[in-house]
Formats: C-alpha cells, structure tokens, sequence
C-alpha cells in the first residue's frame, strides 16, 4: 500500500548507509575521526545520530559554513573545529565558493560536466584561507596507541591533502573518501586511481561504497564515498562494539 503512494517503508536504522558506517568504526574501536572538508558539521552530527561517542577534529575554512560548525561543535565536549584547509603546504590558498550552499567549493577549477549536472553548484566568489598540512598538526589531533579515522570531502584536492599527510595516513585504521566518478574538477583525483593509491600505499582494504552525487538528467552517478579499513588491525568483539557514554570519554 505505501509503494502505491510512492513511500518506501524500510527498517530503521540497519537500513542506512550511514549507520553501517557506524558499525564499522566500533567494530574497528575507532577513538578520533579526523573530518577533513567539514562544511557545516553535517558528518560529525550524522556520526552522533547514529551512534559514535569518540573524539572528532573537524576542518572547514570558507568562513560562513565554519561559524554553523563552530557553533554546532560547541556544544559538543569531544568535537573540535579548526578553520582551515588542508593541503600539501603551510600557505595562504583561495577556494573558489560554490553557489549550493558552499558544498561544492574547492582550490581546484571546476569542470563544465559538474556544473551541467548541478547548475548551482557554480563558483560565485572566491576566499582566501589558511591552509595547513596534516602531519604538523597530527600531534594535537590525535593520541598514542589510538585508533583513527580519517575523512576526506575536499572536491577533487584529495591527491593534495594525503601528500600533506605523509606517513600519518599509514597510522589510520581507516579512510573515507568523497570521489569523483568521472573528471569533476580540473586535476583532480580519480576514482580507480584514488583506489589504487589507498590501497597500494597505504594497505588499506576497500570496505563499502555509498552513492553520492547524480545527475538528475541521465541518472549517472558522478561521486560516490569509499570507506576503507586496514585488514591487519583486530576489530572489537560483539561486546566491545557497544559505544561507551560520553561521559565517560576523556574530554579534549
């Protein structure tokens, strides 16, 4: 009856991507997640909705979504925000601001395929950012012996910032990339190639794809979110799974 109305009634929460991306970081007992390309906040609250009670650094450096972020991690003792991009130097970078709510903003140009499909995601300004490398920051973010996660939605930069990262990459237990399935931005990474990258150099094993954006005119999707976990790591048992309280969390 519902399907005839066009309503799909489906099991919540085992039904949502999101929530299986949950499962996976107590599975792993993931402690941090490093939110890289953080907009307004909407990844570390989605992480929240469902379930994940560890640390959280999130990074945005247009200064319109960071002030949502600022304010929604604010009340939120184990989140932390940082206005800046992430990159392969310490510099001074413009990011081109894009009209759909800032989502699509990036360093990189953005191709005519991206913006046919989604006309406002055009650039309407620019800002110039701080931008900083993951590896000297990597100190403050994170805690010996624990187990991180790292998550990229940078708009084709993502090359850029793992280089920016450097060997702190082969300390995460896991990654999440935002990619792009055909060219989006001007040098920006690729699909097959981010696949081979992650997974050659950094050892990490390709563990769930969730769809991202499409285009409504062909139904194509033209990114999509690659979740990776190291194999060699030992996941938590049945019991270890169940997420603590954040009370009982160490405060940042």
């Amino acid at each position: 009856m519902a399907q005839h109305f066009g309503i799909d009634v489906r099991r919540f929460p085992e039904c949502a991507l999101e929530y299986r991306l949950v499962q996976l970081l107590s599975r792993y007992r993931v402690g941090a997640v490093v939110d890289v390309g953080a907009n307004r906040g909407q990844y570390g609250a989605m992480l929240r909705r469902f379930g994940y009670r560890g640390r959280i650094t999130s990074f945005e450096p247009l200064s319109g979504p960071f002030e949502d972020l600022r304010r929604r991690s604010a009340a939120d003792g184990l989140w932390t925000a940082f206005p800046y991009a992430i990159g392969d130097e310490d510099a001074t970078v413009t990011v081109n601001v894009a009209g759909n709510d800032e989502a699509s903003s990036s360093v990189l140009p953005m191709l005519p395929r991206h913006r046919e499909a989604c006309p406002e995601s055009g650039y309407v300004d620019r800002q110039e950012v701080t931008q900083r490398r993951l590896d000297a920051l990597w100190p403050q973010l994170t805690r010996p012996e624990e187990r991180v996660f790292l998550k990229l939605d940078v708009q084709g930069y993502e090359e850029a910032v793992l280089r920016g990262a450097g060997d702190c990459v082969k300390e995460c237990t896991g990654m999440q990339m935002e990619l792009s399935c055909v060219p989006l931005y001007e040098g920006g990474l690729q699909f097959s190639r981010a696949l081979d990258l992650v997974q050659r150099r950094y050892g990490l094993t390709l563990m769930g794809l969730m769809p991202g954006f499409t285009d409504p005119r062909t139904g194509q999707m033209l990114q999509c979110d690659a979740v990776f976990f190291r194999d060699g790591v030992h996941p938590a048992s049945a019991a270890e799974q169940v997420p603590e309280t954040r009370s009982s969390q160490p405060q940042w």
